[in-house]
């Protein structure tokens, strides 16, 4: 026993809203629609929307003087990009001499690569702002606990201080109280204000530690 494959016919809509808008189905039926198929065209049914184009109704004119509008913006912002481009080459600005200090900043020029990935490459646009995929990447874990960029996340490393660590030993070193302590004893009292991983920050600030003044003879 052999069985047939039915094949579906598939009409025009413009016939079925013709239909559907007049009531009348003898257009379509001499048109070679079955009459149950026009009956069911009448038949109420919910419609269900249809996903267009807002220029599909515009005629050919206003679809040039977009085309010319949108010619010139891009012209625009080809010419500014190019400008800006150019001007930083010539200041030598690159991202990898240069820090950021405020975590929002690295935070907003991530969301920026992130939304400039939908036209570009990741590599193309850390090659255009000069970051290399390193600091991108380790901006990105970065991002999850708030920090600033810094060398290395506290989280990630037992010995990485965190900022506010540092922020209480550069207070401890310049302040004039201990202008008089070594810098020895000073990093051996940091363990004594819960900045027991704090010798090597406390000779870094040492730099900026006020002097005891010398008599003269």
């Amino acid at each position: 026993m052999t069985s047939t494959t039915r094949t579906q016919r598939r009409y025009d809509h413009r016939l079925r809203e013709m239909v559907c808008n007049s009531k009348n189905i003898d257009a379509a039926v001499r048109r070679g629609v079955p009459r149950s198929t026009a009956r069911g065209w009448l038949a109420p049914t919910t419609t269900l929307p249809v996903v267009t184009l807002p220029a599909a109704n515009h005629d050919n004119i206003h679809l040039q003087q977009q085309v010319l509008a949108l010619r010139r913006r891009l012209d625009r912002l080809v010419s500014l990009l190019r400008l800006i481009t150019l001007l930083l080459k010539v200041a030598g600005f690159s991202l990898a001499n240069v820090r950021l200090p405020d975590g929002t900043a690295t935070t907003r020029l991530l969301r920026a690569i992130d939304r400039s990935r939908s036209h570009f490459t990741l590599r193309a646009v850390l090659r255009m702002v000069g970051l290399s995929h390193t600091r991108y990447h380790a901006w990105s874990n970065e991002t999850r606990c708030s920090l600033a960029d810094q060398a290395s996340c506290p989280r990630s490393s037992p010995q990485r201080l965190t900022r506010d660590e540092v922020n209480a030993i550069r207070e401890m070193v310049t302040s004039d109280e201990y202008r008089h302590v070594p810098t020895g004893t000073l990093a051996r009292l940091s363990a004594d204000a819960l900045l027991q991983r704090a010798p090597g920050a406390v000779a870094d600030e040492d730099e900026d530690r006020p002097r005891k003044k010398r008599r003269r003879n």
